[in-house]
């Protein structure tokens, strides 16, 4: 579960799902794989059979909260209402339904991946990368050096070790 935690949170929110049903979607996906754990053949697709749960458990949440909406709607004239009857499939209006493409995949799975060999590291060098590439907005050089309580000239080189540390993380993965 926690390999594949951001993988399967982040489906529902790339297909518009708010946070709580976000939340309900992992927690469901995550079950089902808990009770089919048995009948999968290959561990290796463990990540594309829980991409897709996800996918579809989003789908399933999305058509639901459609449903949800029109039937909020005011009532229509009897035409409007026979004609809604008939229309289109709800779920050819959904935020996202086509599948995931494959580079976007690609790039949950790197995130994943990164994230994880982040976690790895050790406690001094996961704080720096956090700091210097993972805030939601940049850092100047100063404000790290004085939370990190290092002189602002050490930065650089320190970047160039904790890559250094994070690419053989991901090259063992």
């Amino acid at each position: 579960m926690r390999r594949y935690q951001r993988l399967v949170y982040t489906v529902p929110r790339s297909m518009g799902l708010p946070e709580e049903q976000a939340s309900d979607v992992f927690q469901v996906t995550f079950s089902r794989l808990l009770s089919s754990v048995n009948k999968l053949d290959d561990p290796s697709r463990v990540r594309a059979w829980l991409v897709t749960t996800a996918k579809r458990e989003s789908l399933r949440l999305l058509s639901e909260n459609r449903r949800f909406a029109s039937a909020l709607e005011p009532a229509s004239s009897s035409a409007e209402t026979s004609d809604s009857a008939t229309g289109p499939d709800p779920m050819a209006e959904l935020v996202d339904p086509s599948p995931l493409q494959d580079e976007q995949l690609s790039a949950l799975q790197q995130h994943d991946r990164l994230r994880a060999a982040v976690d790895r590291l050790d406690p001094a060098a996961r704080q720096f990368i956090e700091l210097v590439f993972l805030q939601d907005e940049p850092l100047p050089y100063a404000e790290i050096a004085r939370r990190l309580q290092m002189p602002e000239g050490s930065i650089g080189p320190t970047r160039a070790r904790c890559l250094t540390k994070l690419r053989a993380l991901l090259a063992r993965s």
